[in-house]
């Protein structure tokens, strides 16, 4: 087995949840509050996309070394609890992954 390089970033990907015990005007005002839009992301991620589900809530994928983390966390512990419920989800991009295992299929491997 090689071992291959580890990357300099990871992806994080975060469901926001609504708190739908709120209207859309208390989580704005809650998010000004705690100035979401200025504070999140956290300075050094990459926003790699971020989506509205609806009756959910929003889902964001992020790129940020992993040393960032903890700030990220911290953040989303600051400003986004109590309009939101958050999950977390350590991620990476299965696209060359695939990609390696339909060219192995195709010489005859599993």
């Amino acid at each position: 087995m090689s071992q291959e390089k580890q990357p300099d970033t990871m992806l994080l990907t975060i469901v926001l949840k609504h708190d739908q015990s709120k209207n859309l005007e208390d989580i704005q005002s809650h998010m000004k509050k705690m100035d979401w839009w200025e504070r999140f992301p956290v300075e050094g991620t990459r926003v790699v996309s971020w989506t509205v589900a609806m009756g959910l809530g929003q889902i964001v994928t992020l790129e940020l070394p992993p040393a960032l983390l903890p700030l990220v966390n911290v953040e989303l512990e600051r400003s986004a609890w109590g309009v939101f419920r958050t999950e977390c989800y350590p991620s990476y991009d299965f696209v060359p992954v695939r990609e390696r295992i339909r060219e192995r299929v195709r010489n005859g491997g599993q």
